[in-house]
């Protein structure tokens, strides 16, 4: 039974992302939204725990939420993928459960 997990706070604020990456199953997916992808940007005190379970756990990255951060996606870390709305249902609709992190 895969969850998906979506963390919409910044690493650097609360450690609802490290949680959410320690818990996390294999096979589960973790989605960062609004200020959560600060998470997904490489050089960051998070990237190494999310680039050890990269793989095992399917990581993403809501764009338009990178875009209104003036964020590149371009400094994505290896292994996350970025989805628009659309995926975000999809991914929603494709897992048994979904658990928000606050």
């Amino acid at each position: 039974m895969a969850t998906l997990h979506t963390v919409n706070k910044s690493p650097f604020s609360t450690q609802a992302l490290l949680s959410c990456i320690n818990h996390a199953k294999d096979g589960d997916s973790v989605l960062m939204i609004e200020d959560g992808v600060y998470g997904a940007t490489g050089g960051t005190s998070v990237a190494e725990a999310l680039a050890a379970r990269a793989g095992a756990v399917k990581l993403f990255v809501l764009a338009p939420d990178m875009v209104a951060r003036g964020l590149d996606t371009g400094r994505l870390l290896d292994g996350v993928s970025t989805v628009d709305y659309a995926g975000f249902v999809e991914l929603a609709a494709t897992t048994d459960r979904t658990m928000a992190w606050l």
